[in-house]
C-alpha cells in the first residue's frame, strides 16, 4: 500500500530540513518554511519567498501580504484552510531580495514533488518569479488574470498568473486588478463546480404517458 499524501509532504519536508546545509540561503532545518494547507486541494497557490513573519513563524504568506492574500480569499468565499499555499523558495532571501536563478532551481525539484503530491487542478502563481516556472519569457502586466491549461508532466492543470500581493499592497492600481483577478478566480470556480454537477447528476427517469403504460400492461 502506497503512502497517503500526508506522509509523503511529510517526508518530502524532512528531505529538505535534511539538506539545508546544503541548500542556498538555509544552515539549518528551521531555515526551511515549508508550505501548508488542505492536502486534497484543487487550489494551489505558488508565490516567491519567504519574508521575515514567514522565517519566524515557518508558515508561507502570514505577513501583511500574506494577510491581505487571507483576506482576499475569504471575499471570494475561498477559506484560506481549503487551498494549497507554498513558495518558489522554501526560505527567506537576505532583506527579501529577489531569488537568483541558481537558488529557484536548487528548490524546484522540491516544488515539482509537491505539486505531484497535491495534485491540484489549478494552480495561482502569486508574482513573476512563481510565473516564471511555467510561463518563462512572459510579462505577468500582460497575462495576469488570463487562466490557460497547460499540461505539467502529464497533469492537465489550469494556471491563473497573479500579482504577487506584496505588489498589490505597493501600488493602488495593482491592487485593484489583483482584487479584479481574484473575482475571476470565483468565477472559474463557480464554472468548474457547475461542469462537475452537471456530469454528476443522475438522469430524470422518464415519465411514462398513459398510453405507453397501457401498452406495458
Amino acid at each position: 500500500m502506497g503512502m497517503n499524501k500526508k506522509q509523503q509532504l511529510a517526508n518530502l519536508v524532512r528531505e529538505m530540513e535534511a539538506a539545508a546545509e546544503k541548500l542556498p540561503l538555509t544552515k539549518n532545518a528551521r531555515d526551511i518554511v515549508p508550505p501548508e494547507g488542505n492536502l486534497d486541494a484543487d487550489v494551489m497557490f505558488i508565490g516567491e519567498a519567504a519574508g521575515y513573519h514567514e522565517s519566524v513563524q515557518r508558515r508561507p504568506f502570514v505577513g501583511v501580504a500574506g494577510k491581505l492574500l487571507t483576506q482576499t480569499l475569504t471575499e471570494i468565499g475561498l477559506p484560506r484552510e481549503q487551498v494549497w499555499i507554498s513558495n518558489v523558495l522554501k526560505c527567506r532571501p537576505p532583506d527579501n531580495r529577489d531569488p537568483l536563478p541558481e537558488e529557484i532551481a536548487a528548490y524546484a525539484l522540491y516544488l515539482d514533488q509537491e505539486i505531484a503530491i497535491i495534485k491540484p487542478k489549478i494552480i495561482v502563481t502569486l508574482g513573476r518569479f512563481s510565473m516564471g516556472k511555467f510561463l518563462p519569457g512572459v510579462k505577468i502586466s500582460q497575462v495576469h488574470g488570463q487562466a490557460r491549461w497547460i499540461d505539467w508532466r502529464g497533469m492537465k492543470i489550469l494556471l491563473v498568473p497573479m500579482y504577487h500581493p506584496a505588489a498589490a499592497l505597493r501600488a493602488g492600481e495593482v491592487l485593484r486588478q489583483f482584487k479584479a483577478d481574484f473575482d475571476k478566480l470565483k468565477q472559474i470556480l463557480a464554472k468548474i463546480d457547475q461542469e462537475v454537477a452537471e456530469l454528476t447528476e443522475e438522469p430524470e427517469t422518464p415519465k411514462l404517458d398513459e398510453a405507453a403504460q397501457l401498452s406495458l400492461l
